[in-house]
């Protein structure tokens, strides 16, 4: 029972993440009306079920008149594109450190897993209003941010794999054979940590949309009027008595990504990596 209740969940992940990618692909051409452009005399529509709402916006309108289904179809973009593009850097960045700090050990791995130590002690929301306020709000300082936030993530478990494996047989083998330190690290060691790494990756998007929305939100990630979640959940905050879908609704869709995504890396760390059930 307990495993077809699990596959019911996967698969209803894998249908929702399908479903984000092709909105975040495509969602500016399919969207019923303009996600940035309102109509001031269509203000606060209610959703097509409620008293009052209309076929027009299904999901009703904000406060400028804006299509709430057409702003969360079209800030799919910004969700997953700021999240994906920041996990893929930030897993190159870390596992290369992480691989080299293990590998060689000493100062150098003194040095990274100091700043390692330093980078997961400190506050990311307020380093994104830092960011925010040193650089500007854009798309780019708000991936610099996740990047530097999950940089650390990467390089602490890779070290830690990477301190393994540098006594395993085959290492050692690989020195008595003459090889580099260099072909030993891409072609041992790089090979034997990537499943640990495609699983925090895979753990990571939902935390990464989650931060991303809540920059928005505060005002510190990307900048009106473009449809990101957090930004929409901000915009009707001051309407949430008689209005609540303008801020409801596109909480539910980060909800349902993130819950998607933590779901889906859920099944994947058990399936290729149990040790990690504990991050």
């Amino acid at each position: 029972m307990h495993s077809r209740a699990q596959a019911i969940s996967v698969w209803f992940s894998l249908g929702v993440i399908v479903i984000l990618t092709f909105f975040a692909l495509f969602g500016d051409f399919i969207v019923p009306n303009s996600p940035i452009h309102g109509t001031l005399m269509d203000r606060l529509k209610p959703p097509l079920w409620a008293p009052g709402g209309t076929s027009k916006y299904p999901l009703g309108t904000d406060a400028v008149g804006r299509c709430i289904l057409s702003r969360i179809i079209s800030g799919t973009k910004y969700a997953l594109g700021v999240s994906v593009i920041s996990i893929l850097i930030s897993t190159a960045i870390g596992v290369t450190f992480g691989l080299m700090s293990g590998y060689f050990g000493g100062i150098a791995d003194t040095i990274v897993m100091r700043l390692v130590d330093l980078l997961i002690s400190f506050p990311m929301i307020l380093l994104g209003l830092l960011a925010a306020i040193t650089l500007g709000q854009s798309a780019f300082t708000l991936t610099s941010v996740l990047v530097v936030a999950q940089v650390a993530r990467f390089a602490r478990q890779v070290r830690g794999e990477a301190l393994a494996l540098r006594e395993a047989d085959f290492v050692a083998i690989a020195h008595v054979a003459g090889c580099s330190s260099t072909h030993i690290i891409i072609r041992h060691l790089l090979p034997n940590v990537m499943n640990t790494v495609l699983v925090l990756m895979t753990l990571q998007v939902g935390w990464a949309i989650l931060v991303e929305s809540s920059l928005s939100f505060l005002g510190a990630g990307i900048p009106p009027p473009a449809p990101a979640w957090g930004l929409m959940v901000a915009d009707g905050r001051d309407y949430i008595t008689r209005a609540w879908w303008v801020s409801l609704l596109p909480g539910i869709a980060i909800m349902v990504t993130i819950l998607a995504f933590n779901t889906l890396g859920d099944w994947i760390r058990d399936k290729y990596d149990p040790r990690l059930r504990q991050l």
